[in-house]
């Protein structure tokens, strides 16, 4: 049974800025498990002796975990205490770091990818309940500032995975992260505020009610088509990055794939101005404006990719487009039904991550068989349904 008295006292929880970091940073550190890989992809080929495709697959592996991950456990925010999950989830994800780090053969490497995907789900426990705790009238803020860290960490975590992958080799990179979960397991409990259940359903009935929930909001499903293209254009983008730069074109190597998520942060910082723009606007307009920056960069990957400004200009606006695109729609959804945001959220991330994996495996195949310029066209081709979708299929205002 949910006890009224507790939700009412989690509703006159005082959201500080402190509480937000500390949300922000969660979700930031956490998140980055999924994105080690990327910048270490040619060590991997090198270390199992297996082609670019096959090591792309790692990446697709883990991002089809991630979506599993959401689907089974996220709906738990709704009927469970958040902090204990988010410690239980850290342990798990643990494990499965330090399980990569030792991996034999490349079949290890991709049962234990898959598990740190299915259990890196802490951001999307984070997000739902920030949205719950804040203030209507600061909702966009908040989600926009936790998603910062959110983004900030997927950008961070291929800067550190470069250059610890290129000084001390990739398995380094993941005894690292798996033992920063452990340490971070012990503090949660210290730094997160506890959460109360807002149903009283099942855990069987909340799953089947997911369904009914797609079928009866219009938005959600807008926003999770919307999410899974634009994310599986942004996955393109850095899946077959590391590619490029190690080619004739560039020469470069590890550290410099890695590297670049340094000019990404750009975008992430915008997220909180982002947020602003949805509060004060709409976050449907939000959406529209990262929908053309997206876009735009794959226009100028095409034309200007095999020159460094051109890369520079075009991640800038990749991130930032994606960005403005994902803290639009979670301030779309998050208001969308107070009792079931764990479940809403799920809807919309599983959606998100499929969209993700789906372009990371067209990415390494692109790649492999058609060079830079068929990463690009299939890049652009997700932004052009993209943008079908918004201007056209659900240019109606909601």
């Amino acid at each position: 049974m949910i006890n009224k008295e507790n939700i009412d006292n989690e509703k006159e929880f005082n959201l500080t800025r402190f509480v937000v970091l500390v949300m922000a940073v969660t979700c930031g550190v956490t998140v980055a498990n999924l994105y080690f890989i990327q910048p270490l992809l040619t060590q991997v080929t090198k270390a199992f002796d297996i082609s670019e495709s096959s090591a792309g697959f790692v990446v697709t592996l883990t991002q089809i975990g991630y979506a599993l991950g959401l689907f089974f456990f996220v709906p738990l925010g709704d009927m469970k205490e958040r902090r204990s999950l988010i410690t239980k989830m850290l342990i798990f994800v643990a494990i499965a770091l330090l399980a990569v780090a030792f991996s034999p053969n490349y079949f290890a490497l991709l049962v234990a990818s898959f598990f740190i995907g299915f259990t890196t789900i802490i951001p999307q426990l984070i997000v739902p309940f920030a949205a719950q705790l804040a203030k209507p009238s600061e909702r966009g803020k908040i989600i926009g500032t936790v998603m910062s860290g959110l983004l900030i960490g997927i950008l961070l975590s291929r800067v550190f995975s470069g250059i610890v992958g290129q000084a001390f080799g990739w398995r380094t990179v993941y005894v690292i992260a798996g033992l920063l979960m452990l340490l971070l397991a012990v503090f949660i409990k210290y730094l997160m505020p506890v959460s109360k259940p807002t149903s009283r359903l099942s855990y069987k009935e909340l799953i089947f009610s997911i369904s009914g929930i797609i079928k009866k909001e219009r938005v959600l499903r807008e926003s999770a088509i919307n999410g899974a293209l634009m994310f599986g254009s942004f996955s393109i983008f850095w899946t077959s990055l590391v590619f490029l730069l190690q080619s004739n074109v560039y020469n470069m190597g590890t550290r410099e794939a890695g590297l670049f998520g340094l000019i990404g942060v750009v975008g992430a910082s915008a997220a909180p101005i982002i947020g602003r723009v949805a509060d004060k606007k709409s976050p449907k307009f939000a959406v529209g404006i990262g929908v053309v920056l997206s876009t735009l960069a794959y226009v100028i990957f095409f034309f200007f990719g095999y020159k460094l400004f051109g890369l520079i200009a075009g991640v800038i606006l990749l991130d930032l487009g994606n960005q403005t695109g994902q803290v639009s729609n979670q301030a779309r959804i998050q208001a969308l039904n107070d009792e079931a945001r764990s479940r809403i959220n799920t809807v919309f991330m599983v959606s998100y991550f499929i969209g993700g994996a789906f372009g990371s495996y067209l990415a390494s195949i692109s790649f492999e068989h058609s060079g830079w310029n068929g990463v690009c066209v299939v890049g652009f081709a997700f932004q052009f349904v993209a943008v079908i979708f918004h201007f056209l299929v659900y240019r109606k205002k909601k």
